[in-house]
């Protein structure tokens, strides 16, 4: 085993084993494709992809129609990543000078890269996405992904990402973290950027997912090295609670969302309970539950958070004005919240609690509704 190999505590196995010195990047992409991370080049002393061939920069070229793949060569960025061991061996030891970029929708990763840039904060309605913050609370304190990661995580009453040591995290030579997880089902999480006025996690944080790469740990530089923190050096599973805020932050494809069907039999049910076959209330609640029951009619996806936390805050408004019982409208949540997504019982039964809670504050009459 070379000498500028160090073991860390995982298993006997070489996955534990990664490069500690900037020197090896050929060492350092031979251990990424042994976790089944596929790497392409970045250029020397860049966090950017290496050059194309001189073909590949000609006008009108596109990856479609490129030859380079095939080959053996490295082409259009992280579509051109690999795991053949022999193809790295060739690219990175005719040129060690390289980086190493790891695909991370292929490797099944999601990365949470947080930023500590100094600059002014944006609006308020862009700090957390989806998220209001009172004109009442002081902002002074808040200036990079540091601290607005850390303050969505305690509202949902969770440690900061940046802490977690249970996986690999990656200091970044600008001051910032990268934050590597591993997807445990087969959604297909996609890259955003924390400054975008349009899909963002937090301002100053990231994600790199589907379409997007992240700088592999060891890699070099003209800004310095990208350093693991710990001993930890494998990616645990993505928490439900950040896939949670990814998913309601619109970090999973769009789907074509069938229409909504007729309100399942047990709300039609509920509603005469309630008041004998008042139209006005039964039709609120056929449009209401009909959205989280069409959910089921798509795989993964569909804005599911959302659109049960809007039903269970529109039933909880229905509650607080006396229109049906509250233990109706649990359970014809969790009813259509568990025929629309099997298996994720506990996780619509937080959602239900949170929407519930916020629409009891506000009574919502029949009549008031369109």
């Amino acid at each position: 085993m070379p000498a500028d190999l160090r073991i860390y505590p995982s298993d006997s196995r070489d996955e534990g084993l990664l490069p500690s010195v900037a020197d090896v990047p050929l060492a350092t992409a031979k251990w990424c494709a042994r976790q089944g991370w596929p790497v392409h080049p970045l250029a020397p002393g860049r966090k950017t992809p290496a050059a194309n061939c001189e073909t590949c920069r000609q006008p009108g070229h596109s990856r479609a129609g490129c030859v380079c793949p095939s080959e053996g060569r490295w082409c259009h960025s992280f579509h051109a990543a690999t795991l053949d061991q022999r193809r790295i061996d060739r690219w990175w030891g005719q040129n060690p000078q390289f980086g190493i970029g790891v695909a991370c929708g292929p490797a099944g990763l999601v990365v949470v890269d947080i930023d500590a840039h100094a600059t002014k904060s944006p609006g308020r309605d862009r700090i957390l996405p989806g998220i209001p913050i009172s004109d009442q609370v002081n902002l002074a304190g808040l200036t990079n992904g540091f601290h607005t990661i850390a303050v969505l995580a305690a509202l949902r009453d969770m440690p900061s990402p940046a802490d977690d040591a249970s996986t690999l995290r990656v200091r970044t030579p600008s001051g910032g973290l990268h934050v590597w997880y591993r997807v445990g089902d087969s959604r297909s999480w996609q890259c955003s950027s924390g400054s975008s006025p349009g899909r963002a996690l937090a301002w100053q944080v990231d994600v790199r997912a589907n379409g997007g790469y992240i700088v592999a740990p060891g890699t070099t530089t003209a800004a310095g090295t990208y350093t693991p923190l710990g001993s930890v050096r494998r990616p645990a599973v993505l928490p439900d609670w950040l896939a949670q805020e990814l998913e309601r932050t619109g970090h999973l494809p769009a789907f074509d969302v069938p229409a909504p069907r007729a309100v399942p039999p047990r709300a039609q049910q509920a509603v005469i309970a309630a008041g004998g076959g008042r139209n006005h209330t039964h039709n609120i609640l056929a449009s209401v539950l009909a959205p989280v029951e069409a959910c089921g009619q798509v795989a993964e996806g569909a804005g599911f958070s959302d659109i049960l936390n809007r039903a269970a805050y529109t039933l909880g408004g229905l509650v607080a004005a006396s229109r049906l019982s509250q233990q109706e409208a649990e359970d014809l949540l969790l009813q259509t919240a568990a025929a629309a997504r099997p298996g994720q019982n506990h996780r619509a039964e937080q959602i239900i609690r949170s929407g519930m809670a916020a629409g009891l504050k506000r009574p919502l009459y029949p009549g008031s509704v369109r």
